[in-house]
C-alpha cells in the first residue's frame, strides 16, 4: 500500500494510506434521482492546462473534461448547479466563459435529461471603484442579460447574490425589494434565490440591506412571501444550522430551503419532525457517490445507513471549507484530480495556489479516511507528484 511524506502539523510525517477497503467499494457507480429530496451538486470547472489561466486572464476551459464531470454527477442521480461560486464565479470564471459554460451544459442536460440549474448574476459589470456604484437599473439589466442566457439553455434560474447590488444598496433594504421584485415579477418559471454568506464572499457583507442577520432574514422572507408563486426555493450558505432551520420553518408552504451549509449538511438534509432541507452543495462535487448512496438510503427510510454514509465525510468537508472559506474551490479541484476526473491540478485564475501545501496535505489524509479516493494508488501517485513540485522529496 502507498505511503507519502506529508507536511502535517508542521512536521514532515510518513503517512500510510488506510489498509482497509475504500468505502467507495460499497457505494453506487450510478443511481436514479432521489425521490424524497431535490439535490444539486454545485460543479467545478476544469481549466485547460495548455493555455494561460493566471490571475486576471480570461478563463480557458477544458470543455471535454468539464462536461464529462457533469455527466458523472447526472449519472449518480444528482442535479447539477452550474455557473455558481463552485465554478469560480467572481474568482477566475469571467462572463464570456460563463455564458459558453451555460450553453454547453444546457445542451448536455437536454441530451441526458439531467436536472440543471444555473447561476444568474451581474458579474459582467466588473468591479466598481471605491465610492462608485452601478445604478439599480444597470444592475437589473445585467441580471436580465444573464437570465436570458440561462433560460435559453433550458436551465432553472438561480438568482445569485450580486456584489454590485451589495455596494449600491448598502443599508437600503428597499433597493433589494425593488430589484428582486422587478426580476421575479417577469419570471416565467419559479427560481431559486441565493443567500451567500460573507464566509464565502466578503464582498457580500450587509446583503439584504443589513449586517443584522435577523433583519436581513425578515427582508428576504418578505420578498419570498410577496412572490411565493415565483420562488421555487432559497439556497442558504451561512454555515449556521440553527438560522437555516428557523428560516426553513418560516418559509411559505411549497417554497423549498436548499441547504448550502457544507458543515452541517447530514443533519439538515435529514431534518426533523417539522421539516427538512433540500440541497445545493459544493461539497457534493467531490462526494457525489456518497450523496447518491445516502439519498437512496433516505428514500428507503434507512436513516442509520444514511448517517453511516454521510457523517464520516464531515471532517473532510469542514477542512475543504475551512477559513478563508472562499478558497474551498482549490480543495474541490485537487480532489477531482486525485479521484481521476481530470489529469492535472490547474485552475482558472491561478487559484490552485490559494491554499498552502500543509492544508492540501491534510485534505489528502481526510479524503483517504473518508473513502473519497476511488483509486488510492492513483491518488497517492498524483499527490506525490504534487508534493515534489513543492519541494517534498519522496
Amino acid at each position: 500500500m502507498s505511503s507519502l511524506l506529508l507536511p502535517l502539523d508542521g512536521v514532515a510525517t510518513r503517512y500510510e494510506l488506510p489498509h482497509v477497503p475504500s468505502p467507495l467499494a460499497t457505494l453506487p457507480a450510478t443511481a436514479p434521482p432521489a425521490r424524497s429530496r431535490t439535490v444539486f451538486a454545485a460543479a467545478h470547472v476544469v481549466a485547460d492546462p495548455t493555455r494561460p489561466n493566471g490571475p486576471g486572464l480570461p478563463a480557458a476551459l477544458d470543455w471535454e473534461a468539464t462536461l464529462a464531470f457533469r455527466r458523472h454527477l447526472w449519472s449518480l442521480g444528482l442535479g447539477v448547479a452550474d455557473a455558481m461560486d463552485t465554478a469560480q464565479r467572481g474568482m477566475g470564471l469571467d462572463w464570456p466563459a460563463t455564458r459558453e459554460l451555460v450553453a454547453r451544459t444546457g445542451a448536455a442536460a437536454r441530451d441526458l435529461g439531467g436536472l440543471l440549474a444555473c447561476g444568474v448574476g451581474t458579474d459582467q459589470l466588473g468591479a466598481v471603484t471605491a465610492g462608485d456604484a452601478h445604478s439599480l437599473k444597470t444592475i437589473v439589466s445585467a441580471y436580465e442579460e444573464q437570465w436570458e442566457v440561462v433560460e435559453n439553455a433550458g436551465a432553472r434560474v438561480v438568482l445569485m447574490a450580486s456584489r454590485a447590488l451589495a455596494r449600491t444598496a448598502a443599508g437600503r433594504p428597499e433597493d433589494y425589494a425593488e430589484v428582486y421584485g422587478r426580476l421575479l415579477a417577469q419570471s416565467a418559471q419559479p427560481v431559486i434565490l441565493h443567500w451567500l454568506g460573507t464566509a464565502f464572499d466578503p464582498a457580500l457583507e450587509g446583503y439584504w440591506g443589513s449586517d443584522d442577520l435577523d433583519r436581513a432574514t425578515e427582508l428576504v422572507l418578505g420578498i419570498v412571501r410577496d412572490h411565493a408563486d415565483k420562488v421555487d426555493g432559497i439556497k442558504v450558505s451561512l454555515l449556521d444550522a440553527d438560522r437555516e432551520i428557523a428560516l426553513r420553518r418560516a418559509l411559505p408552504d411549497g417554497v423549498r430551503l436548499y441547504t448550502g451549509d457544507d458543515f452541517h449538511y447530514p443533519e439538515l438534509i435529514l431534518g426533523d419532525e417539522r421539516g427538512f432541507s433540500h440541497a445545493l452543495l459544493g461539497v457534493f462535487d467531490p462526494l457525489a457517490r456518497h450523496a447518491a448512496a445516502a439519498l437512496d438510503a433516505l428514500d428507503r427510510g434507512d436513516t442509520d445507513r444514511y448517517r453511516a454514509v454521510l457523517e464520516p465525510t464531515v471532517p473532510l468537508a469542514r477542512h475543504v471549507f475551512a477559513a478563508p472559506t472562499r478558497h474551498y474551490k482549490t480543495g474541490v479541484v485537487l480532489l477531482a484530480h486525485l479521484a481521476g476526473h481530470q489529469d492535472h491540478f490547474t485552475m482558472v485564475g491561478g487559484q490552485q495556489d490559494s491554499r498552502d501545501v500543509a492544508h492540501l496535505a491534510r485534505l489528502f489524509v481526510l479524503a483517504a479516511e473518508a473513502g473519497a479516493l476511488p483509486d488510492p494508488d492513483l491518488a497517492a501517485a498524483r499527490m506525490r507528484a504534487f508534493l515534489r513540485t513543492k519541494g517534498f522529496d519522496q
